[in-house]
């Protein structure tokens, strides 16, 4: 979706996107997605799982950071004792090789870390993506270029490779979730600064904005009483899709070893210590990798069903669940 937005905003083509349509039109199209539902669910638990991480540790009678050495066997390595892991009525997934503590409680509590950080960049990306692309329409023509060729630089950077860069040279004192948060975010918002521009140099041709001019407006009074609203659709799209982008740009960083450091856990850094551990004890890789899969999967869905109920001119590109081959056999039969 975001490729097809930004090639639609490098052509120049002169076709609005749609505005944002009214909350009761937006539910309605929205709850007609079975499968956006589902996703929306899925996403609704795993927030609801990390907010209440800690009275779920509590529920279990465990925490993330208590190692249990007696309940690993030294002789093989640090394996689990016990069948599956170590799972049992005081550990319900099992046990962390080598160090013991408890799966379940670093799975919950790394989920409040993923999610924390790939949202708090999205929210980041977003609102530079929106500023920048606003006074790029809005501004003089040198302000315009200056404006671009910076946009045209932040999307040329390889996020990884930066990342990598910025992570390894600031002191490990600075915390870690929110140095990833802010690498992320400030790397991260040069395509929805290039869709922004776009749609904003298209709003501006509009009667209304014009009638706003000539009625002595200022231009940010303009921007926000009646560009705003027009850029909320491809803007809420845009961060609906950033959002499983950011949570695999943090497992991806906590994998290599920069992002997320030990005892503090995240998915990504479950992961790269489990590399190791994959046939001695496979549920160490299976539980994280599961979750980043099916929340990924899940923002995913919902993502594109927001896309879909913003702009219902558009056909969703998952199917799945949405009744639209139903109706088009019912057309095709009349």
């Amino acid at each position: 979706m975001s490729e097809t937005l930004l090639a639609s905003a490098a052509a120049g083509t002169d076709t609005p996107v749609p505005a944002a349509p009214g909350a009761r039109p937006f539910w309605r199209r929205l709850r007609a997605q079975r499968a956006a539902l589902a996703a929306a669910v899925v996403v609704a638990l795993l927030v609801l799982v990390a907010l209440a991480a800690p009275l779920l540790t509590a529920l279990e009678g465990q925490d993330p950071t208590t190692y249990h050495p007696s309940l690993v066997d030294s002789a093989r390595g640090g394996v689990p004792v016990g069948p599956l892991g170590g799972i049992s009525g005081d550990h319900w997934l099992g046990l962390e090789p080598q160090t013991g503590r408890d799966l379940f409680a670093r799975l919950v509590y790394g989920a409040r870390v993923s999610l924390g950080v790939a949202l708090a960049a999205t929210v980041v990306q977003t609102s530079l993506g929106v500023l920048v692309g606003v006074a790029a329409a809005l501004g003089r023509r040198w302000v315009d270029q200056l404006l671009s060729r910076l946009t045209d630089i932040i999307v040329a950077l390889p996020l990884m490779i930066m990342s990598l860069a910025l992570l390894a040279i600031v002191p490990s004192s600075f915390p870690r979730p929110l140095l990833v948060t802010l690498v992320i975010g400030f790397i991260g918002w040069g395509n929805l600064a290039k869709i922004v521009r776009a749609q904003t140099l298209t709003l501006k041709g509009l009667d209304h904005v014009s009638a706003a001019r000539l009625s002595g407006w200022g231009t940010w009074h303009i921007a926000r009483r009646e560009l705003l609203p027009g850029l909320a659709a491809p803007v809420l799209t845009y961060a609906a899709l950033l959002v499983p982008m950011n949570i695999s740009a943090e497992a991806a960083l906590s994998f290599l070893g920069v992002g997320v450091k030990p005892p503090t856990p995240s998915w990504g850094q479950m992961l790269t210590a489990a590399n190791v551990w994959y046939q001695a004890a496979p549920q160490y890789l299976l539980l994280p990798a599961g979750a980043l899969f099916v929340t990924v999967l899940a923002l995913t869905v919902l993502g594109d069903g927001v896309r879909t109920a913003l702009d219902p001119r558009a056909g969703s590109r998952l199917r799945v669940g949405t009744g639209r081959g139903g109706a088009d056999r019912k057309g095709g039969a009349v």
